[in-house]
Parts: structure tokens; C-alpha cells; sequence
């Protein structure tokens, strides 16, 4: 349907030239489609008639748009909290949405339940959907004049962005396009980042509410992959202070860029790697903006409302 070949920007942030990647370009408005083509396209293949799928929302929606395309039935689990913004386009794509009661993992869970009886395809477990996430790691290649990056900074949920660029750039080294993969320097809103407290051997805490609904997931189930995958490339991961996502949502507004809440944590965490000296001036560095404010128009109006002096 169109997805990839989003563009890079250019951006001054944390006082360095960073390249930007707005995956809003895709066609349901989030990176997710990346994945979702490859893996429908297999299921389609494969004349499964319908699928089951849990999602804080793009995940969701780009299921049940490429589910449409496909002529196969979506049913969308989804937590109760989610934008509805989200929820509608998944709805207007002929999706079923359910919608579950209590957190991001209790979705996750009441989607395990059912894939007993549904096929599930989970953009968290399928091993297709990284193989089409991979193509973001060939797109900034590319976009470099085919070169990889010193560093790329991602936000992360369960980690599929992750995985997927680190698959790429790995398939690119072993194909003697780039010497080294760049460095993966990883943010989660400190209010639920579990994945970051594993990386820096800190002990588990309770997820409370974030903003940053897209990577509210308390029990990533590729965890020991994404932290390795980290490792492996000699990165970094920090938890971002609930107080700083919002006013990173407007700041990067005002460069033109409207990314959700989500999105929005790579600008904090820029800086507090920089601060900490995983990242230099002179690097060259991308980051990814994974989804637009469009989905999140509930969330953002709040955050202008707590903006006003």
C-alpha cells in the first residue's frame, strides 16, 4: 500500500545535527506498517481467514488496514485507555475492537487466551513483521548515500523497532555494505521501562500510567533479544521522566514536526545521552519518529491544556 520510503530531515537537537525519520509517511501513520505488509502478506499466503491481534493502537490499526487490503478478518484487542483516535480508524477499516479493561500487558495477555482458538498475529511475536521492520535500517542506509549512522535513537515498546533495525544493519554488515552496525541507544518512558532497568541490572517497578501509551508495555516478550541486540552494537538505554514528554511533544511541534507522545520521548533522551557521553557532538545520528499526534489528538490536547501558564 505504499509504505517506506519516508524522508529524513534535519533537525538541531541537544546541540548536534541530528537526521530525523517521520514514519507518519506510512500509510495508517505509523512505522508499524513496515512490518504489518510483510507479515499479512505471509498469513494471506498462507489462505488464513482470520487473525487476532492486541496493539495500544498502531500496531491495531495497521493490522486492520492491511487485514482490509488483504480480505482477511481483524479482530483488535485493545486497552480501554487508548486514543480513540486510534480505535476509530481501526473500526473504519472493518476491524472488530475490543476493548480490555487495566493495562497495555493485561491486552496482551487476553490475546494469548484467545490465540487458542483465533490465528494470532502479533506484531510482537510474529517473526515475519521483523522482517519488513528490517527495511527502516536499509532506508537510513540509503538515505546516508549508503553509509550507516554512528547512532540511531528509538523508542521502545516491546522492541520490535529495535530488532528490526538490528537485523537490517546486521544483514548489511554481513553483506560488506558497512563496516559496523551504529550504536542503538533506546529510551522508554520512565513510568513503565522494564527493559531499561534489565539493561542497567536495576530491580523491576510497578508500571504506572505514561503518556507515552505506544511503549507502555510491562512485560516486553523479547526482552533477553532487544537487550542483547543493544549490547551487541555497544548502545545505551534510559528511562525519560514523565515530566519531560510532554513539553518534548510541543517542542518538536514547533519544529513542524507533530509526533504523539510516544514519539516524542527520543527528543529527552537525545539529550540525556548526550549528557552522559553516549553520544558526541560530531556523530552522525538518526532517530526515528514512529507515529503522528493525528493518533494521539486526545493525549496532545491535554498536554497543551497543562501548558498554559
Amino acid at each position: 500500500m505504499g509504505e517506506g520510503c519516508t524522508p529524513l530531515l534535519t533537525r538541531d537537537f541537544a546541540g548536534m545535527e541530528v537526521g530525523v525519520k517521520p514514519e507518519w509517511f506510512n500509510p495508517t501513520g505509523s512505522f508499524k506498517d513496515r512490518g504489518t505488509t510483510v507479515m499479512i502478506s505471509v498469513l494471506a499466503a498462507q489462505g488464513v481467514a482470520a487473525i487476532l491481534e492486541d496493539s495500544s493502537g498502531n500496531g491495531g490499526s495497521s493490522v486492520a488496514a492491511y487485514a482490509a487490503a488483504a480480505g482477511i478478518g481483524a479482530t483488535i484487542l485493545t486497552p480501554a485507555s487508548t486514543s480513540s483516535a486510534k480505535v476509530q480508524q481501526s473500526r473504519a477499516h472493518g476491524a472488530a475492537v475490543d476493548l480490555v479493561p487495566g493495562t497495555r500487558q493485561a491486552t496482551a495477555d487476553e490475546a494469548v487466551r484467545r490465540s487458542a482458538t483465533t490465528c494470532y498475529a502479533s506484531h510482537n511475536w510474529h517473526p515475519y513483521f521483523l522482517q519488513g521492520t528490517k527495511l527502516l535500517a536499509y532506508e537510513i542506509w540509503e538515505d546516508l548515500g549508503f553509509t550507516a549512522p554512528d547512532a540511531v535513537v528509538l523508542p521502545c515498546g516491546a522492541g520490535s523497532l529495535v530488532l528490526g533495525c538490528r537485523l537490517g544493519f546486521d544483514e548489511l554488515v554481513a553483506a560488506g555494505e558497512i563496516p559496523r552496525p551504529p550504536r542503538l541507544l533506546v529510551s522508554q518512558p520512565e513510568h513503565c521501562a522494564p527493559l531499561v532497568r534489565a539493561f542497567h541490572g536495576l530491580p523491576e517497578q510497578d508500571p504506572r500510567p505514561t503518556v507515552a501509551e505506544g511503549t507502555a508495555i510491562a512485560r516486553p516478550v523479547r526482552a533477553p533479544e532487544v537487550l542483547a541486540a543493544v549490547r551487541a552494537t555497544g548502545g545505551d538505554m534510559v528511562a525519560v521522566p514523565e515530566a519531560e514528554i510532554g513539553p518534548a511533544t510541543m517542542e518538536l511541534a514547533r519544529t513542524g514536526l507533530y509526533a504523539e507522545p510516544t514519539s516524542a520521548q527520543v527528543l529527552p533522551a537525545l539529550r540525556a545521552f548526550r549528557a552522559r557521553g553516549a553520544l558526541d557532538p560530531g556523530e552522525r545520528v538518526v532517530t526515528v519518529l514512529t507515529g503522528s499526534a493525528l493518533k494521539a489528538a486526545d493525549a496532545v490536547a491535554q498536554l497543551m491544556v497543562q501548558a498554559v501558564p
